[in-house]
């Protein structure tokens, strides 16, 4: 993965927005020139006109007024579009960014963070850095304002201009030092907000199982520490936001004060006239508008910098898993483990045929965590290897391997929508159907009848809609889609909470069976359903299986009895292989992790 630092994070970003940004630079200059030359020519007005009480001359530079008033307005209004829009798009771009680097095949991105605290630096930190799109332009213009407010008061009198040339770079210089405390607690704050919209998100996902197990309360304990936290982070932030523009805006009044001291003198002393006088207080007035835009440009970039940081964390997060080499093909799916070592697994060997349904009992679950991780190319082994028809997976590009092995997880997640779009994948209609590839001539039982009626006309329509079918049946799932209102259209609430743990395993299970991979294997897939659904189960997995290789990680002995060879590991490493019925009536372990 490419090194990113905070600074390379900004330059992106604005370089991704050149355009928009000059032109919004040109634009914005153009408002703050016409700004600062309406006390000018109101000066001359009072010198030109009103002085001589020339009508010609009035009307002359009242028409001059106008212009400049008609350049600034148009100036401002579309100079503010292409900033604001530059901001939005560089903000987009960054988010693209980060969603693709967190869903990049070789992982790593969520590693050591929680799923809010992504979701706070893909909008919040995102949104901060595209800001800088748009105070830069203006942050250009309130310079060049000022140079031009000088030029102006040069030509009125040199000490004036002299002072504003030389004040306004120790301004800057000021301001920069100023925003470096509130840079340093803007990176804190995003950080404990990041923090405990994490925690927030992974409360509301397991609600149901805090409930179960009465955890409420230490949850919502752990979450309230965690808001008092941030809200105390986001106090100190807003606390010295306040010190910094408080300061800055004192500084700044202290020094127009000066300018307009200056000015008056000189004029008391005759040494300008009284337009000049005029246009002077008028300029020393129009400096607070580049001045104050400056404290803000200064506010944004401190804070810009503070979230380029964490976004240059996350884009820069080391990958999970390695590999990029093609997956040859076509894919048999034979299946080798070979002194596999991770996360309490050591040494482990497995063989596994191609075309054979094989069962692995682990004794401790976080054995089968482990290797489902490695079997999904979530992690990397310490040592050992898995290979897929003599190829290392290590080596083999992990989006290519997930295509071919396909390990549906335990606590696999549903998404909002129909119950078909959880189930199908966009290319559904390109896939071969499992029963024409095994020879089963059998058409499926519709999705929305029941099991005894016998099937509709509905399974014809497409390869989509027969896919389904088969899937929903093998899985158990299409007694799910009996009960929704719309049948396979019928629509899940997030995640799927508005089915059962039940159904939202078969729903799971259902996706994984369409997808009709080389490999599959199934962690778990039964635990939430009743004894007379998961037989069903077993019987359509092994019939839509049959011929393909099937993984099941799995104590059910529902499963387990159906599975043509079972590998029991216990402490970490292949303990005993054969039967169901062998290793229970010989291996006393065997038979106690499976039938306690």
């Amino acid at each position: 993965m490419p090194q990113f630092t905070s600074g390379r994070v900004l330059r992106d970003a604005l370089r991704g927005q050149a355009g928009r940004i000059t032109g919004s630079a040109l634009l914005s200059t153009g408002h703050q020139a016409g700004e600062a030359m309406v006390p000018v020519v109101i000066g001359l007005v009072v010198d030109r006109a009103v002085g001589t009480g020339s009508s010609s001359e009035l009307l002359a530079w009242l028409a001059v007024l106008g212009a400049v008033f008609v350049t600034l307005s148009f100036s401002f209004r579309f100079g503010a579009r292409l900033g604001e829009r530059a901001a939005e798009q560089a903000g987009h771009l960054l988010r693209v960014r980060l969603t693709d680097r967190v869903l990049d095949a070789h992982g790593g991105a969520d590693t050591g963070r929680l799923p809010g605290t992504l979701a706070s630096v893909a909008t919040s930190d995102a949104g901060r850095v595209g800001m800088v799109a748009l105070a830069l332009p203006l942050g250009i213009a309130g310079i060049l304002g000022l140079v031009v407010g000088a030029v102006a008061l040069l030509r009125v009198s040199l000490p004036l201009g002299l002072l504003v040339l030389l004040g306004t770079p120790l301004m800057m210089g000021l301001a920069h030092l100023l925003g470096r405390p509130l840079q340093r607690r803007s990176e804190v704050e995003q950080d404990r907000i990041a923090h405990t919209a994490g925690l927030a998100a992974d409360m509301v996902g397991g609600l149901r199982v805090l409930k179960g197990i009465g955890a409420e309360r230490a949850a919502a304990e752990r979450y309230r520490l965690s808001s008092r936290a941030a809200l105390t982070a986001t106090v100190h932030a807003a606390r010295a936001k306040s010190w910094h523009d408080g300061t800055l805006l004192a500084v700044n009044g202290l020094f127009l004060a000066i300018v307009a001291l200056v000015g008056g003198r000189l004029a008391a002393d005759g040494d300008i006239s009284v337009g000049a006088l005029i246009a002077a207080v008028g300029m020393a007035q129009y400096l607070i508008g580049p001045l104050s835009m400056l404290v803000w440009v200064n506010g944004e970039l401190a804070q810009g910098r503070g979230s380029a940081v964490r976004i240059a964390e996350v884009l820069s997060s080391p990958p999970a898993v390695g590999g990029g080499a093609p997956l040859p093909g076509p894919v048999t799916g034979r299946l080798t483990v070979r002194g596999l070592t991770h996360g309490g697994l050591r040494d482990l060997d497995l063989d596994v045929p191609a075309g054979q349904l094989v069962g692995v009992v682990a004794a401790d679950p976080a054995h089968a965590e482990a290797l489902v991780d490695l079997l999904g190319r979530e992690r990397e082994p310490d040592s050992g290897a898995i290979t897929l028809d003599g190829h290392d997976l290590s080596t083999l590009d992990p989006e290519a391997v997930r295509g071919a092995l396909l390990v549906a997880a335990h606590d696999a997640d549903l998404f909002e929508g129909t119950l078909r779009d959880n189930v199908l994948s966009p290319a559904a209609d390109a896939l071969p159907l499992p029963q024409q590839r095994t020879g089963d001539t059998t058409a499926p039982p519709s999705p929305t009848s029941s099991p005894e009626q016998p099937p509709t006309a509905a399974s014809n329509t497409s390869p989509a809609a027969e896919l389904l079918a088969t899937a929903l049946a093998a899985s158990g799932a299409d007694e799910v889609a009996a009960t929704l209102p719309g049948g396979v259209d019928g629509v899940l609430a997030e995640r799927g909470r508005s089915l059962s743990g039940g159904q939202r395993q078969r729903v799971a299970l259902a996706r994984a069976l369409a997808a009709d991979a080389p490999v599959l294997v199934l962690h778990e897939p039964t635990t939430a359903v009743d004894a007379v659904t998961e037989l069903r189960i077993v019987h359509g997995v092994r019939r839509l299986r049959e011929g393909r290789t099937t993984v099941v990680i799995t104590t059910s002995p529902a499963l387990l009895a159906a599975a043509d060879t079972v590998h029991f590991v216990a402490d970490g490493a292949l303990t005993a292989s054969g039967t169901h019925e062998q290793l229970v009536r010989e291996h006393t372990g065997y038979r106690t992790t499976v039938l306690a």
